[in-house]
Formats: structure tokens, C-alpha cells, sequence
């Protein structure tokens, strides 16, 4: 009886998993026209690509409030976070730019 339930539960989950997972290849883009009447497909960035910055910054503003709420507490939490941000910043915006693709112009 053990066998024949969890064989059950186990091809429930098979059942409810497979469309989820067929569905996870796919990717959604924009297609559209041009002047000379072809198609030409947009695929939309990853959500990292999209919001590098701001997780870049988030990461670098838990990290120093986590080691300032180590090694002073609450208000050493407040600075390390003040710290991590403005360094997540630096980090982000002057020594590792985003890079600007090149498009080809016609």
C-alpha cells in the first residue's frame, strides 16, 4: 500500500512539474517589420541585466550593514549599510560601467 501511494504522489508531481518545465525553454520576443518588409526578432534582457545596478548596490548595502552589525551592533549596522551603499555605488557606476552595445547603423 506504501508503494502505491507514493507512486502516486510521486506521478502527481511529475504531472504538475512537466508543463512547467516544457514551459521554461521558451523565450518571449517582440517581433516586428522594417522598412525592407523582414522580420526581425527582440528578445527582452534577463531581469539581471535589466537591473544590474540596483542589485549590485543592494548587495554591497547588506553586506556592510551585516559586518557593522557584527562588529557594532545597531548603529554600526546603520553605517556599514550607509557605507556598503556608497561603495556598491562607486563600484557600479565608476569602475565597472555598463558596457553600450554597438548597433550597426544603415
Amino acid at each position: 500500500m506504501r508503494k502505491f501511494i507514493s507512486t502516486f504522489i510521486i506521478m502527481a508531481m511529475m504531472a504538475i512539474m512537466l508543463p512547467l518545465a516544457a514551459n521554461a525553454q521558451t523565450r518571449n520576443g517582440r517581433y516586428y517589420r522594417n522598412r525592407t518588409n523582414t522580420t526581425q526578432v527582440y528578445h527582452r534582457p534577463s531581469f539581471y541585466r535589466r537591473h544590474k545596478n540596483l542589485i549590485d548596490i543592494g548587495i554591497g548595502t547588506g553586506g556592510g550593514a551585516l559586518l557593522g552589525g557584527l562588529l557594532r551592533g545597531r548603529r554600526g549596522a546603520g553605517y556599514g549599510a550607509l557605507i556598503g551603499a556608497g561603495s556598491g555605488a562607486l563600484y557600479t557606476y565608476v569602475l565597472k560601467p555598463k558596457r553600450q552595445r554597438g548597433y550597426r547603423n544603415r
